[in-house]
């Protein structure tokens, strides 16, 4: 076998586990079944994590995106960046990991698709609210070719999407997902016209759900 019949082999195969996995998630949502197992973790070792999985693909494909992130503390309306290394703060978060990884690839995988020259850009910040309700605020932004105004009313719907790869499910079960953990999350498009950003706020220590 040809390597390159190997290779198209293994992503149909993806593909199909895939498939099989959203549609189980899906069943999960629309029966109230699906569940959160959640622990205490470090925000910034997942999404560093999930920066070198994706520039690994990305090199294997020769694709000229550039994937940045950002870590960020913001308390008592003062916002300090931190830097793209290892001395920067970890950032904490009570949750369920491998559900938070899900969203999180899902909105990266999303971005990279639609940009094919540009920047993928992912941010954690850890905002410091009134009454111990500290939440984290991710942000995905890209410079890809943004939101149709078609899809935009239905994003987090069922079976939405103008890829031929895509099964339209991503968005849906992330928005379950994010709700299950008590928070928010939202799609728009740039105001410079450039791509489209979304935004996940999640409460810090999590909810009783």
């Amino acid at each position: 076998m040809k390597i390159e019949h190997f290779e198209r082999l293994v992503r149909n195969v993806k593909r199909l586990e895939r498939l099989a996995s959203e549609i189980l998630d899906v069943t999960k949502i629309d029966d109230q079944s699906l569940r959160l197992n959640k622990e205490y973790f470090n925000v910034k070792e997942l999404v560093l994590d999930l920066v070198h999985d994706h520039n690994k693909q990305l090199q294997k494909n020769n694709l000229s995106t550039k994937l940045l992130y950002e870590f960020k503390i913001d308390e008592e309306e003062e916002e300090i960046p931190t830097r793209q290394d290892d001395s920067s703060p970890d950032i904490f978060i009570n949750a369920d990991k491998i559900r938070v990884n899900q969203v999180l690839d899902n909105l990266l995988t999303n971005a990279i698709k639609f940009t094919e020259e540009g920047t993928v850009s992912i941010s954690i910040t850890f905002k410091k609210g009134k009454n111990q309700m500290d939440r984290i605020i991710a942000r995905v932004r890209d410079t890809g070719t943004g939101i149709h105004p078609e899809i935009l009313p239905r994003l987090f719907s069922k079976f939405v999407t103008r890829s031929n790869m895509g099964t339209g499910l991503g968005l849906f079960i992330s928005k379950n997902i994010v709700e299950a953990h008590g928070g928010k999350i939202w799609g728009e498009n740039n105001a410079d016209g450039q791509g489209a950003t979304f935004v996940i706020s999640l409460p810090a220590k999590g909810t009783n759900q």
